[in-house]
C-alpha cells in the first residue's frame, strides 16, 4: 500500500523572521521534523507515504497532522497524547542561512512513541522504512525505533537511515555516537552529510561513503555536500554532483531531508534495487535531489518549501542547455 514509510519526530520549528525593538527575535513557527520533510519531498513526487508518530494533543500537534494530511502523507501511524506537548525547535540562522537549533524537548511529544503504538499493518506492503537517529536519543522512542526497524526486516523492506545529528539533544557524544553506528549497520540506503562522516571517521565524504560500503553492508550512500552538493556510492559506481547554481539561500532548514526524499522518489522509480544502479541512473537520482533541495532553501521551513515538479525541471533543463552550450 505505502512506497515509503518513516519513523520520528514531528515537531514545530520556530524560526527567527525579525527582531522587536529590545532586539529579541520574532518567530515563525513552521512544521518540520526530519522524517516528515522527508516524506512531503516523496509525497510531492508521487509516492504514497505514511509517518509514525507522537504529537501532542495541542494546538500544534493538530496542526503538525493537518499539514501532513495537506502534504499527502497518510496520519494513520501519528499519535495525539493529552498528556505531552508537542515538541518544539527554536531554529536560528546566520547570514548565509544556515542553521542551529536548540530543544524544547523535556520530554517532548516526539520521544514518548511507545512500541505497542506503532501500527504494525502499515508494514504489510510497504518497499521502504525510514528513520533518523533523534528517535534514539530517550526512551520508549529508541525501543519503538528499534521495534520499527525488526518489523521492517521482517516483512523485507528496505531500510533507509539519515542520522540527522543533532548534538545538543545527545546525554554524551558517546551515546550519539553509538546509536548512529547502530543504525547505520541497519541500513541499505544511507543518506549521511560530509561533517557527519567527519565527526564519526575523521574521514572524507568519498571515504566515508566506501567505508559504508565496505563495512556496514550498506548498498547506497548519498553524502551530501551542502551547497557543493552530493557524492554518491555503490560497490559498483560513484558519482559527484553539484548543485545547480543561481540560488538565493534564504533558509536551509529541511534541505538535506528533501533532498533524502526527493533522491528516494528517483530510485523508487527507477525500480531496482540500489546495488543494481547504473552510473548515468545515479547521477540522475542525485541531480534531481540536488535541485530540490537547493530550491527549497529558497523559503523557509521544512515540509512547506518543497518545491514542486514543474520548477525543478525548469532549473533541470536550464543547466541541460547551460551544459550543451559550453560544449
Amino acid at each position: 500500500m505505502y512506497d515509503v514509510i518513516a519513523l520520528g519526530e514531528l515537531l514545530i520549528d520556530l524560526a527567527p523572521q525579525s527582531a522587536n525593538d529590545a532586539g529579541y527575535p520574532v518567530l515563525s513557527a513552521n512544521p518540520g521534523g526530519a522524517p516528515g520533510n522527508f516524506l512531503a519531498a516523496l509525497a510531492k513526487y508521487g509516492c504514497r507515504t505514511a509517518m509514525i508518530a507522537k504529537v501532542g494533543e495541542d494546538a500544534f500537534g493538530k496542526l503538525l497532522t493537518d499539514t501532513l494530511r495537506d502534504a499527502g502523507v497518510d496520519t494513520a501511524g501519528v499519535v495525539l497524547d493529552p498528556d505531552v506537548f508537542t515538541t518544539l525547535a527554536f531554529v536560528s540562522l546566520d547570514a548565509s542561512g544556515n542553521r542551529d537549533f536548540s530543544f524544547a524537548r523535556k520530554p517532548g511529544a516526539d520521544t514518548c512513541l511507545r512500541p505497542e503504538e506503532i501500527q504494525e499493518s502499515l508494514f504489510a506492503d510497504a518497499k521502504v522504512f525510514h528513520f533518523g537517529t533523534l528517535s534514539l536519543t530517550d526512551e520508549p522512542a529508541a525501543s519503538a525505533t528499534r521495534r520499527g526497524v525488526e518489523l521492517a526486516k521482517e516483512k523485507g523492506l528496505w531500510i533507509s537511515v539519515d542520522p540527522n545529528l543533532r548534538k545538543p539533544l545527545w546525554k554524551r557524544e558517546s551515546d550519539a555516537r553509538a546509536a548512529i553506528e547502530w543504525a547505520l549497520r541497519q541500513a541499505d540506503i544511507v543518506k549521511i552529510s560530509d561533517e557527519e562522516i567527519d565527526w564519526l571517521w575523521g574521514l572524507a565524504p568519498e571515504a566515508g561513503a566506501r567505508k559504508l560500503l565496505s563495512e556496514y553492508g550498506v548498498s547506497l550512500v548519498f553524502a551530501t555536500l551542502g551547497p557543493k552538493g552530493c557524492h554518491a556510492a555503490t560497490a559498483a559506481c560513484r558519482v559527484t554532483v553539484p548543485c545547480p547554481a543561481g540560488i538565493h539561500v534564504v533558509d536551509t532548514t529541511g534541505a538535506g531531508d528533501i533532498f533524502g526524499g526527493s533522491a528516494m522518489s528517483r530510485l523508487l522509480r527507477c525500480g531496482k534495487p540500489p546495488k543494481d544502479l547504473a552510473a548515468d541512473e545515479l547521477t540522475q537520482i542525485v541531480r534531481f535531489a540536488c535541485t530540490a533541495a537547493s530550491l527549497s532553501t529558497q523559503k523557509h521551513g521544512g515540509i512547506t518549501s518543497v518545491p514542486g515538479l514543474p520548477e525543478i525541471e525548469t532549473v533541470l533543463d536550464r543547466d541541460h542547455h547551460s551544459a550543451g552550450d559550453e560544449l
